[in-house]
């Protein structure tokens, strides 16, 4: 089956402005981009859509997706932790809210469940539930307790091995490892330092020989540099991160990703919770990491570190199906312009899931958004779903448009 795309203002995924093309799509594929007012004018296609001056764009790619985090624009929940089947059921929900939202691709930072994301990941590729493609994670580890070799919590080299030997097992792609505490919940715990250096060696060379990917919640400049030595490949925060800190994340740049979340801040200091719930020290917290942000992000970008959106969505304050505010908050606080913002939630992201996903481009994956107006003027018009026209991934209509000629 084939779609061609015709009259449409093409954004790559690269920032260069749109420019006036077309796109046909073959399969799952790409298969040419042209560019001008005529383009592939003589392209025969089964289906062909005039875009009439939309833009079409990549699928946005979420870097920091807690699925399992169950409350979304179509189900809030007031409790953090779910029954098994409520637990199933909103992360099934929650995929396809996101590709609703023009998500085609997530790189999960955790769940609350193991094994639910494998479960997920499977029925979503063999199409029994919509939603984005998913590179799965299990439950996000953080130590507790003694040295009992338990694997989700213990202590010592020998537990971290055995962590790692579960999630190769369970099928997963991503180790999620706690290494700072979080302020937000235990107010000074950000500086806490929750693994040792021979547990992160056991952790690196287990995910190293299993061919597993390391992702870390960093804050304190210690466990930056833990993680930056140990391989990790995706460090999600790093708010705190110091000068010396930031000339060893650039040093390392070729092979990290950075995704800080404002996400959750934002959303934080916005929230209006009932009098019974206390958020003071959440407030705080997000209050003070914005702060901090709003000068790392800008010179890590500055210095070529490859920095995503996705912000630890799915709490009752920040529900899936908000997730796209991640590229207004990345104008608003960090200084990018719309085109930095969707490079960052497009061609960057796509570099991180390691699929050819992100880009307009021959030869990719046909995750593709016609969205109805131009959001490298005004990024926050993906806020509106309304305004996406069209949701294809890999190359098959989730949301097709109106205009349509067979």
């Amino acid at each position: 089956m084939s779609v061609l795309l015709r009259n449409v203002r093409i954004f790559d995924g690269t920032g260069s402005a749109p420019a006036l093309g077309a796109v046909l799509v073959d399969g799952r594929h790409i298969a040419r981009v042209a560019y001008g007012a005529d383009a592939l004018a003589g392209q025969a296609a089964d289906t062909v859509i005039d875009g009439v001056g939309s833009t079409l764009m990549p699928g946005l790619i979420d870097a920091h997706a807690h699925l399992t985090w169950g409350s979304s624009i179509e189900k809030i929940y007031h409790q953090f932790m779910l029954p098994p089947e409520e637990l199933k059921a909103a992360a099934w929900r929650n995929a396809r809210v996101m590709l609703d939202s023009g998500f085609t691709s997530l790189y999960s930072a955790g769940a609350l469940g193991d094994g639910i994301e494998t479960e997920l990941a499977r029925a979503i590729d063999a199409g029994e539930t919509p939603g984005p493609r998913l590179i799965p994670s299990t439950l996000e580890r953080s130590p507790e307790g003694d040295d009992n070799g338990n694997v989700f919590n213990g202590k010592g080299p020998d537990a971290m091995r055995g962590f790692v030997a579960h999630c190769k097992e369970q099928g997963v792609k991503i180790v999620k490892l706690v290494i700072s505490g979080e302020d937000a919940l235990k107010p000074g715990s950000s500086t806490d330092i929750l693994y040792t250096d021979a547990e992160l060696t056991a952790a690196q060379d287990s995910a190293d020989a299993a061919g597993l990917w390391l992702t870390a919640h960093v804050y304190h400049p210690e466990a930056i540099k833990l993680a930056l030595k140990h391989n990790v490949r995706t460090l999600y925060h790093c708010s705190f991160a110091d000068a010396v800190t930031v000339d060893a994340m650039v040093d390392a740049k070729d092979r990290i990703f950075y995704a800080p979340g404002p996400g959750v801040s934002v959303a934080a200091i916005e929230a209006s919770p009932p009098p019974h719930i206390d958020m003071s020290a959440m407030k705080a917290s997000a209050i003070e990491r914005l702060a901090l942000e709003a000068k790392l992000v800008p010179e890590l970008k500055r210095r070529g570190v490859r920095v995503l959106i996705g912000g630890d969505y799915g709490f009752p304050f920040n529900p899936h199906g908000t997730e796209a505010r991640d590229l207004q908050h990345f104008v608003t606080h960090y200084g990018y312009t719309p085109a930095e913002a969707l490079s960052a939630a497009t061609m960057l992201g796509g570099q991180l899931m390691d699929l050819p996903v992100g880009m307009v481009k021959e030869g990719y994956l046909a995750d593709l958004l016609l969205v109805d107006g131009d959001p490298t003027a005004n990024v926050g018009i993906l806020m509106n779903r309304d305004a996406i026209k069209m949701i294809m991934k890999d190359g098959a209509m989730h949301k097709a448009p109106e205009a349509v000629t067979a």
